[in-house]
């Protein structure tokens, strides 16, 4: 299987960084740009090829008969987004339930753009104490990865910043809609 997904990232023109901190196995993994729904099929493809076991939060009205299914087997967690306070405690529950787990998020919180990412999976992060691992899809030079590590402090505005300057430049699938891209290049 990780051959494959291998053969299929390299037929998709894309170039994975597999240099991946031994954290990626315990962790909430950031990822974005997020604009499109081809950025869940590159991701998933290298996350399989990576050998990680990755399990990420999708809306609980997608999981409708059939798709829910398929959607659980692939490794979603339903979110109830009316509950959305009690997330944190829900998620770092699962960390306590299993020694390797890392949890893909969408700091956006949607592939339209918008100036404000959700505070979520900070939050997460810090109610699990777990390192924000930051993985990328930067559609401008169709290369992908997981790159720094960032352990949070409790000071939620310095680490965003911190992970944020870390994204900046990039630029996902429909240009325009990632706020950290650089529109002048």
């Amino acid at each position: 299987m990780r051959k494959l997904c291998y053969l299929l990232l390299r037929f998709g023109g894309w170039k994975i960084e597999k240099d991946f901190p031994k954290e990626s196995f315990r962790a909430v993994l950031v990822v974005a740009p997020h604009t499109s729904m081809w950025d869940f099929y590159y991701g998933k493809l290298a996350m399989t090829w990576m050998g990680l076991n990755v399990r990420y939060l999708i809306k609980k009205e997608a999981f409708r008969f059939p798709i829910g299914f398929f959607l659980r087997k692939m490794g979603a967690i339903p979110v109830d987004r009316q509950q959305v306070k009690k997330l944190p405690l829900h998620v770092s529950q699962l960390f306590e339930k299993h020694e390797k787990l890392t949890i893909m998020i969408a700091p956006e919180g949607t592939r339209q753009r918008t100036d404000n990412w959700k505070k979520g999976f900070y939050f997460i992060a810090t109610q699990a104490n777990v390192p924000i691992v930051l993985a990328y899809i930067d559609w401008k030079k169709r290369v992908g990865g997981i790159g720094k590590v960032i352990y949070p402090s409790g000071n939620y505005e310095q680490d965003l910043k911190e992970i944020q300057d870390f994204y900046k430049g990039m630029q996902g699938k429909h240009k325009g809609q990632f706020n950290l891209e650089n529109d002048d290049e």
